[in-house]
């Protein structure tokens, strides 16, 4: 019975790895698919980005999905088909919506949420 309790959490930890992976795959392909997928293994994101700020969009979510993923600017870009300079406004759009401090880097920011 001891023997069980290892072999459970290394299932659940190779299942979640798994998801990740098809959550990164998803978002590079920029599928429409990301948003409800990430929902339904980070339930718990939305939630406490919705406390912050009830009104986001879907496409505003999704960009949250990318920075929480900790994709570069250029990374993001490439993705999602526009300028690196249109990320980066978008950022300071999501920054300013979100009350994230200047000084506070934003990918530390959605990692510690």
């Amino acid at each position: 019975m001891k023997n069980e309790k290892p072999q459970s959490n290394l299932e659940d930890l190779n299942q979640k790895n798994t998801m990740q992976d098809e959550i990164i795959a998803l978002a590079k392909e920029n599928s429409p698919r990301l948003l409800n997928k990430f929902r339904l293994v980070y339930p718990d994101f939305f939630d406490k980005i919705a406390n912050v700020c009830p009104s986001l969009k879907n496409s505003e979510q999704i960009f949250c999905i990318y920075l929480k993923l900790n994709f570069t600017t250029k990374e993001i870009a490439t993705y999602t088909f526009v300028t690196p300079k249109a990320i980066q406004n978008r950022k300071n759009r999501i920054r300013k919506k979100l009350n994230i401090p200047s000084e506070l880097d934003i990918y530390k920011w959605f990692n510690d949420l």
